[in-house]
């Protein structure tokens, strides 16, 4: 972060001042949040099953997976396939992790490349990570869209920052109207309908968000909005994509329309990674009890390096703030890796692990480097290409030794 100058600290206490005195300022205003008792009623677009809280009865989420089993069943009978047993079940994890994204498009590139790249029963995405879980959803025929957009990134094609006021009286230090039009260009009709006709064969996509007036995450069912044939579904889509990768405090905030007993509400959602940064599936869910017996592998894609990244810290208030919300997001995304990892053990799912390795040290200039994304998105690539993306463990537990691509 620059220095503040003089000049510019005045600036702010005049127009601190101004607007205190009410002659000039206000916060965005906002409808009604939803009452704190209400908040598992609220339904976006009237679709029952087009969220779950995460800390939440985990009995919706358990009827969902199975609905989407009858829905793959009854998919395979439809072209001939009765196989004597369900077959494998892949889920794939992307994590948030800003422009690191690049690992994640790479990994996915990489992973087409070497022809074994399996079709997901169910992918998730968490901020940078929701951005590129439809596109890993539907597959190899995205791979350049998803290149493209990891590809050719610039701070200009995320966001627009606001002037310094905006700590005070707005509700981010940065517009991401460009990034609503990024999301809008690729998660268009083509892209919804497709996920929809996925659904309808049983297929699973989640979007993380969290939920700021009720401190809870959610997980969005998108392939259930898809399907649902709402005419306001396309665009609460696009709201979710951009709400996951809402940082908050940096990016805007989004506002999503939720009705309940005839009132509109509006609940306020910013990025999935304020309380947690990748999910599988919620642990109180215990796929070992399942009565469905399937072989189950999953892959999880952390966007980030799992090593401490050392630096010298100045004594200034701004820094050690700013390297201490730093750290605590890093042991955050360490944590998530590891519940995932004793999830998947305790229920017998076979956990594939990638992230950013410390061999790779490419320079990066600032946010949305475009140079530092590009090689990170070919670092991605060679990862999986060359057989060492995959790790049967996370560091220090256990052999975390690469294992070849499935």
């Amino acid at each position: 972060m620059s220095r503040i100058t003089k000049g510019r600290r005045w600036l702010l206490l005049v127009a601190a001042t101004v607007c205190l005195a009410g002659t000039g300022c206000s916060i965005p205003e906002r409808g009604e949040a939803v009452p704190r008792v209400d908040t598992v009623r609220a339904m976006p677009l009237g679709i029952p099953n087009a969220r779950f809280y995460a800390d939440g009865d985990p009995r919706l989420m358990v009827e969902e997976g199975m609905q989407s089993g009858v829905r793959e069943a009854a998919a395979l009978r439809a072209e001939g396939k009765m196989p004597t047993r369900p077959p494998p079940a892949y889920f794939l994890a992307v994590s948030g992790g800003g422009d690191n994204g690049a690992f994640g498009a790479g990994i996915m590139n990489g992973w087409t490349a070497v022809g074994t790249r399996p079709t997901f029963k169910m992918v998730t995405g968490v901020s940078t990570g929701a951005l590129i879980a439809p596109f890993a959803f539907l597959g190899s025929d995205y791979d350049a869209q998803l290149r493209e957009v990891y590809t050719t990134m610039t701070p200009d094609k995320v966001f627009r920052m606001r002037g310094l006021t905006a700590a005070l009286f707005d509700d981010a230090m940065a517009d991401t109207g460009p990034l609503a039009q990024i999301i809008a260009t690729y998660a268009d009709q083509k892209m919804f309908d497709a996920i929809a006709a996925e659904y309808n064969k049983g297929r699973l996509l989640m979007i993380g968000t969290t939920d700021l007036d009720a401190q809870r995450p959610v997980i969005w069912n998108i392939g259930a909005i898809a399907a649902s044939g709402h005419p306001g579904a396309l665009d609460l889509f696009r709201k979710i994509l951009r709400a996951s990768a809402a940082i908050p405090g940096a990016f805007q905030p989004v506002l999503i329309d939720v009705e309940l007993d005839g009132k509109k509400y509006q609940e306020l959602h910013v990025d999935g990674g304020a309380i947690a940064q990748l999910f599988l599936y919620p642990p109180s869910i215990d796929m070992s009890a399942s009565n469905i017996k399937r072989e189950r592998r999953a892959y999880i894609i952390r966007n980030a390096r799992l090593d401490p990244d050392y630096a010298m810290a100045e004594r200034r208030t701004i820094t050690i703030a700013g390297r201490a919300i730093a750290t605590m997001l890093a042991a955050s995304g360490v944590n998530d890796v590891l519940r995932t990892y004793f999830v998947s053990q305790r229920d017998k799912v076979d956990y594939n692990l990638t992230y950013i390795g410390r061999d790779f040290n490419f320079p990066k200039k600032g946010e949305f480097d475009q140079a530092y994304m590009n090689a990170l998105y070919e670092y991605g690539v060679r990862e999986i290409v060359e057989g060492r993306a995959w790790h049967k463990a996370p560091p220090g537990l256990g052999s975390s030794t690469s294992v070849p691509t499935r």
